[in-house]
């Protein structure tokens, strides 16, 4: 059935509360559009906050009358600035991790918030930019012209960071990283000042084109006083260049330092312990008698014992691992695990869940120089061999007691997104008539990406999710069938899994 676009909406008020995102609308004497605009965001969104600056006209009694808002009142007319901070605050309260503010004199559209959302999913944690679409050719006042270009110029000029719009007021914030909100300034251009910060302790600044409408001259309700606010701006600016020089430059390379360094480590950490313990440790217990099941088996409890201490004693230096398994998954039946594919630390995350369990590789894994020795002892197969020729030997392991993991997507995905399932996962569950685990694992393509070139700071977990059952499996149809379903599946519990952790990046 065809979603209607109620049916969207509804989605997206959704998706905007379980990502935790709220709107806050500031608003000082904009009651022939306040009203209109606040409608318009609750249409989009559940969640509205709106901070009343001290009005002195009738907005506050529009405020009242409309349902289902937040309001909070200012005494008096303090600032934009101090309007978003109070603003912040209750949303913080409330426990919201995001926040999107626009204006309230219809400038912009609340219809705008999909794409706001739409860019928080793919760059979570960031501070999206409300880029105005065309601005050059809309009919604006000359202060209004210059005032956007002198903040650009110095805002590259202090964060080095080019951007066309620093003056919107439609912006994404990540509550958690609103960092100099004790000095910020109670006028209009706090807004600036909340972009500088962040970007000098390394926010992600994303730039998005939105709408947006210029009404008439007469019909223009503006606040901007061109000499005292030039004149504060100005003294804004000599103290941010300043800062910049003896603050921001300091700590971008202490970033940039502890970056390497947390890399090096774990490099260091991994070659060390795999060549000079793991292997070495591996080949002298190998080596020594006949190499039996029982004594497989004892190697399957170093690998686990490696995983764990790698992932749960922070030999990851900023990095956060968890195992979320509600449904109580002891691994003590056979079953086929399928995963989904990020990174190459997700070999080690299914390892420290159980000692019995098998991984089917590809080749770069199964030939690598530091673990591949221990890889093809413990009995992990490549793929390429061809499921079928490893068919006898997989029937073994079942036997054993071992359960099967898989990657059905086949290759690491370059964004954590879910790619296409191949169906020998499936196979090999109807050719063994074993269960299946599914397990959704975020996180290890964001501190590890595929073509990263260091380790960054972050959160790994990995959901068990419940056994499907051989008789499930089979009513589902045949393998391309199962497969096209528990990639449905999978995007489904992944965009979940990402709407719940990336609150707190």
């Amino acid at each position: 059935m065809q979603e209607t676009a109620l049916d969207i909406l509804q989605e997206q008020r959704e998706r905007l509360r379980s990502r935790g995102i709220c709107v806050i609308v500031p608003t000082y004497n904009n009651m022939g559009t306040v009203r209109d605009v606040v409608e318009r965001c609750k249409r989009q969104c559940d969640d509205v906050i709106v901070v009343n600056d001290g009005c002195t006209d009738s907005t506050a009694e529009i405020l009242a009358s409309i349902d289902g808002i937040t309001v909070v009142t200012l005494d008096k007319n303090s600032g934009k600035g101090a309007a978003l901070k109070r603003g912040f605050l209750k949303a913080r309260e409330f426990g919201f991790a995001y926040a999107i503010t626009i204006d309230a004199d219809g400038q912009h559209f609340p219809e705008d918030i999909a794409q706001l959302l739409e860019a928080n999913i793919k760059h979570p944690g960031a501070l999206i930019v409300g880029e105005r679409k065309d601005l050059a050719e809309k009919e604006r006042s000359r202060g209004s012209k210059f005032a956007n270009i002198f903040s650009n110029f110095w805002f590259f000029v202090q964060t080095l960071k080019p951007l066309k719009d620093t003056q919107t007021g439609f912006r994404l914030y990540p509550l958690r990283k609103l960092y100099g909100l004790r000095l910020l300034t109670s006028r209009y251009e706090a807004e600036l000042e909340l972009m500088v910060f962040a970007a000098w302790h390394g926010v992600k600044l994303v730039s998005i084109p939105v709408n947006v409408y210029y009404p008439k001259k007469e019909e223009r309700v503006s606040h901007f006083r061109p000499v005292a606010d030039f004149a504060r701006i100005s003294v804004l600016n000599t103290f941010l260049c300043t800062f910049a020089g003896i603050y921001a430059l300091p700590l971008y390379l202490w970033r940039t330092v502890m970056t390497a360094l947390r890399s090096a480590y774990s490099l260091l950490f991994f070659v060390v312990f795999t060549l000079f313990v793991m292997t070495p440790m591996a080949s002298l217990y190998l080596h020594f008698g006949k190499i039996t099941d029982h004594r497989r088996y004892r190697l399957h409890c170093l690998l686990q014992f490696m995983a764990a201490f790698v992932l749960k004693y922070h030999k990851i230096p900023g990095v956060r691992f968890s195992v979320s398994n509600p449904h109580k998954e002891d691994f003590k039946k056979p079953a086929v695990i399928i995963c989904n594919h990020q990174s190459h630390l997700d070999l080690m995350t299914l390892l420290v869940l159980h000692r019995k369990i098998i991984v089917l590789t590809n080749d770069w894994v199964w030939n690598n120089p530091f673990y591949g020795y221990i890889i093809r002892n413990a009995e992990f197969y490549p793929v390429s061999a061809g499921i079928d020729n490893i068919l006898p030997q997989l029937r073994d392991l079942v036997r054993r007691g071992y359960s099967i993991a898989v990657y059905p997507e086949g290759t690491r995905s370059v964004d954590c997104s879910i790619g296409r399932f191949h169906k020998g996962a499936f196979y090999i569950a109807s050719q063994l008539g074993l269960d299946i685990v599914p397990l959704v694992l975020y996180g290890a393509g964001k501190v590890l990406p595929k073509k990263g070139k260091h380790l960054r700071k972050g959160i790994m977990q990995i959901d068990i999710d419940r056994r499907f059952t051989a008789e499930e499996l089979a009513a589902m149809g045949e393998e391309k069938k199962q497969s096209s379903w528990f990639r449905k599946y999978y995007i489904k519990r992944y965009a979940a899994m990402c709407d719940k952790l990336e609150q707190y990046v």
